[in-house]
């Protein structure tokens, strides 16, 4: 029979752990004291990835009905509602919050943070999942919930544990934090640049030329695109790569990099004999994104800065523009097509309701205000490293939580 001990231990604790329910170590959803005069609410939407993003000032007779947890330090509130978001929070703060009905609120007189920790494992998420009912929002109830074992320590190796995926946590928190500003830092430095608040100099200190302002089609023309749908790739083998919709909009760099991306391959039996040489992508191509349920996500783009000699296609919803490499410098279009100004030309002119869409034809109104390539050129530097930092500290994120998962499934049970 297999113990009830995890894989790895901090030294000087031993012994089997103990499982009851998670009714038994603590009290779910404790009666409901008065609620005070004012006080901060928090609702599903006001906690996110174990942080409180929103402190909502509230007062009594003006509070939703659902406003009923009155919180105390070291509750843990529980996401009841879509639990697989994990959106849980352990409640450290001084002063009058209360939380919403779509969180439980759980007391334990077990290690708070050991238990927080515990509810994120993902074998205790998917257990709380196979009791949810409900399809679009499927929630549980806190007699399911209080149904649910789990597997703890002593007192000591649980606030051993605690402490020590606390401290990881702080550190994936100020990454994100850092992330957030080197973001923030970037969207600002854009809309300075490309509002002209900002100007770069030239190598000897002297001001470039004035910028023009040039219609869409006077510096780019376009390029036939495919129709393959998801069933026509793979990644596993093929001599043509695709770029479809899909990955512009969730996960390619502005500046795209093949050798930095994963795309996949048009499946070796769909034929390609009829798209013509000039057809396919070549380095400092635009490609769109043209259609979008989001209005702020249409014409999403992406500048091709390295092919690496591969042999690639643009593919279903995308529009692929080429541009006159003697008014556009490598690097810039990818950010010009990003900037305030032109992302509003875009919304402007997209089309339909529930998917709103954008087009070749439209496309080629859009006005483009543009400096000199060599002033472009010191754009897209400075632009690029800024990317290049906010790329190395999402890395480090992806790593810490990589290895915090990791060592959770070897230190619980």
């Amino acid at each position: 029979m297999q113990k009830n001990m995890p894989q790895l231990r901090f030294p000087d604790f031993e012994g089997e752990w103990e499982k009851k329910k998670l009714g038994e170590l603590s009290i779910i959803n404790p009666t409901t004291v008065k609620l005070p005069n004012k006080f901060i609410y928090i609702d599903l939407e006001s906690v996110t990835n174990g942080q409180l993003i929103k402190e909502e000032v509230v007062f009594k007779n003006e509070a939703p009905s659902r406003a009923q947890r009155v919180l105390e330090i070291e509750d843990i509130l529980f996401q009841m509602v879509r639990p697989y978001q994990k959106n849980n929070l352990y409640f450290d703060k001084n002063g009058d919050y209360v939380a919403s009905t779509g969180y439980a609120q759980i007391k334990t007189k077990q290690s708070s943070r050991f238990l927080y920790q515990y509810l994120h494992l993902q074998q205790f998420v998917d257990e709380v999942i196979e009791r949810c009912t409900g399809t679009s929002y499927p929630a549980i109830n806190s007699k399911d919930l209080a149904k649910i074992s789990v597997s703890y320590p002593t007192l000591p190796e649980q606030q051993k544990i605690a402490s020590f995926f606390t401290a990881i946590d702080k550190k994936i928190t100020q990454l994100k934090q850092k992330k957030t500003l080197l973001e923030h830092y970037k969207k600002g430095a854009m809309q300075k640049i490309f509002s002209q608040q900002v100007r770069f100099k030239d190598d000897k200190g002297f001001e470039f030329p004035k910028w023009e302002k040039s219609k869409f089609n006077q510096i780019y023309s376009f390029r036939v695109t495919n129709s393959f749908s998801r069933d026509d790739l793979n990644y596993e083998e093929g001599d043509v790569k695709n770029l479809h919709y899909g990955d512009i909009h969730t996960k390619f760099n502005t500046l795209f990099d093949i050798t930095k991306e994963e795309v996949p391959f048009i499946k070796p039996d769909v034929s390609i004999k009829r798209i013509s040489s000039d057809n396919y992508c070549k380095t400092s191509d635009i490609v769109f994104a043209d259609a979008s349920e989001d209005l702020a996500d249409v014409g999403k783009s992406i500048e091709l800065v390295n092919l690496n000699d591969e042999k690639v296609l643009a593919g279903l919803h995308t529009i692929l523009a080429r541009p006159d490499v003697t008014k556009i410098a490598s690097g810039f279009g990818g950010y010009l097509m990003k900037s305030p100004e032109v992302r509003q030309q875009i919304m402007k002119i997209a089309q339909g309701s529930k998917i709103t869409s954008i087009s070749s034809t439209r496309l080629c109104d859009i006005e483009l205000n543009t400096p000199c390539p060599d002033e472009q050129t010191k754009i897209a530097n400075f632009l690029s490293s800024i990317d290049v930092k906010i790329n190395q500290t999402r890395m480090q994120i992806e790593k810490a939580e990589v290895w915090k998962k990791g060592l959770m499934q070897q230190m619980f049970v």
